[in-house]
């Protein structure tokens, strides 16, 4: 007997001699992994993401965002709803001030609220975990990688469209080429912050050239007296349709609050926040509304509606041999959105890993200061959807739930001012711009929920999806804990195929 307490006693003091091997063992490996990392580190802060955005930068990335190919392609929406040129040039400016109030409530929050993921952080803070996880879901599975999928394929289509002018790309080719520009641009956004937001910087200039160049031809023609298109003969007087077309001035002008996403990488925000986005708003309205103004100088209503690409047209009519360049200078445009849409979603998956709701490996970061795994993550995501053959349905689904995210954030604003009162708030914004922008963010939202019953009704169930994720993995009652140890192993192995490392807390 006693010789089996003996062995007994023996064997139990040899497995916790191996299992303290063990776990010296993978700590002197983690340890020898940060070390190799950080001793090669460029950054002063041992892999924390680094303020090296200008203001420049914050602007470009801001203008680059919004102006896609939308302007270039297709500007018939808000004239469909309107009925006439100019009461659809009055939405184009009403959208683009109605954007500028959201970003000026968006400066205070920033401001205030200096972390990485914009709404999700400010939703995050205010509303508490649970809210912030049904943004955060929706945004990252479904909105930001499918919304990168869209504009990769549009820049496909205008590379290829000049090898097939009497036809379309064929469908291989134009996904296949996307998922190479998608592929470029997750290796640049990997490689450094600095390179990325170089390229954000040119390619946000060459659109801006392609538009001023339009612009040019459009005081050109109003200098000759070409001005017979713009009056308000047709405007419609239902206020659905009005609505409408406000929905898509604003989808437009969508893209105002991301550098909200990057905050964390901005030199000095509360200086450079607010005079990026008041600069990058207010260029954007004005190029807007002049560029729409070009082309009623030379096209009357019903050939913009009638035009798959009005910008083409436009120029067919007016440059000759150059209107050739106009597809060159939408695939710039796109090129450019699909970096800037995977330089901002990659700080939102970084951000929603820092808060512990998404997987551990999406905070890492490499000695270049780069969140290499959250750029890869979005990358892989937006490649699978490029697999599914109708991936604009997914967005029109959820679409609503954007604006509902950018109103919850906002709705952030006066509720702190209640519950939080002591916060730092360098910008104080008067409370009559939260509370218009929410008023009218729910008719936004409201209307074409009416129009489209159907499709609203797909899309909460989408969202909805959100509340047994959260169960199952997030909420501490509920969640399946022997899923931790595989994300661990899963995490490590991440952090050795990218040699990145967790952010120190500065």
């Amino acid at each position: 007997m006693v010789g089996k307490i003996g062995s007994a006693a023996l064997t139990q003091r040899l497995h916790h001699k191996r299992s303290r091997k063990k776990k010296q063992e993978d700590k002197y490996d983690s340890e020898a992994l940060n070390s190799e990392m950080e001793g090669d580190n460029v950054s002063k802060d041992g892999g924390a993401l680094e303020a090296k955005m200008s203001l420049l930068n914050g602007c470009t990335v801001i203008v680059g965002s919004i102006i896609g190919s939308g302007i270039f392609v297709s500007p018939t929406g808000v004239l469909k709803y309107t009925g006439s040129v100019n009461a659809s040039l009055l939405v184009w400016i009403a959208s683009g001030v109605f954007s500028m109030i959201g970003a000026y409530c968006y400066a205070e929050l920033g401001t205030m609220i200096r972390l990485s993921g914009a709404d999700y952080a400010y939703i995050m803070e205010t509303f508490g975990p649970f809210a912030a996880f049904v943004r955060l879901w929706i945004e990252c599975m479904i909105v930001r990688p499918c919304s990168q999928a869209i504009v990769a394929l549009t820049f496909s289509v205008y590379v290829l469209k000049p090898l097939f002018p009497e036809c379309d790309p064929p469908e291989d080719a134009t996904r296949l080429l996307a998922a190479c520009c998608i592929l470029l641009l997750t290796f640049v956004n990997c490689w450094s912050v600095r390179a990325a937001t170089l390229v954000q910087d040119w390619f946000t200039y060459a659109k801006l050239l392609a538009l001023f160049i339009i612009i040019a031809a459009g005081i050109y023609q109003l200098c000759r007296g070409q001005v017979e298109h713009f009056t308000f003969e047709g405007t419609t007087s239902d206020v659905t349709s009005i609505a409408l077309s406000f929905y898509s001035g604003l989808f437009a002008y969508n893209g105002w609050n991301y550098l909200n996403f990057i905050i964390e990488e901005l030199k000095d925000p509360v200086r450079n926040l607010p005079r990026a986005i008041a600069i990058s708003c207010a260029l954007v309205t004005i190029v807007y509304t002049l560029t729409n103004v070009a082309f009623y100088t030379t096209l009357s209503p019903t050939e913009v509606l009638g035009s798959a690409a009005v910008a083409v047209t436009f120029a067919e009519r007016l440059f000759g041999w150059f209107a050739l360049s106009i597809p060159l200078f939408v695939a710039a445009s796109t090129f450019g959105a699909v970096n800037g849409v995977l330089l901002t979603s990659s700080r939102l998956f970084y951000a929603g890993a820092a808060q512990g709701q998404m997987p551990a490996m999406l905070t890492m970061v490499t000695s270049r200061a780069t969140p290499a795994p959250a750029v890869l993550a979005v990358a892989l995501l937006s490649l699978l959807y490029l697999t599914v053959s109708d991936i604009y349905a997914l967005i029109n689904y959820v679409g609503f739930a954007t604006w509902l995210s950018i109103g919850a954030a906002v709705l952030c604003l006066p509720v702190l001012r209640y519950t939080k009162p002591d916060l730092d708030r360098p910008i104080k914004v008067n409370l009559f711009f939260p509370v218009i922008y929410i008023i009218c963010t729910i008719l936004v939202v409201a209307v074409p929920a009416v129009a489209s019953p159907a499709e609203t009704g797909i899309g909460c169930l989408m969202i909805f999806t959100a509340a047994p994720v959260y169960l199952l993995l997030l909420h501490p009652r509920t969640r399946i804990n022997f899923l931790a140890n595989i994300m661990h192993g899963a995490t490590y192995l991440v952090q050795k195929l990218t040699l990145s490392v967790r952010p120190k807390t500065k």
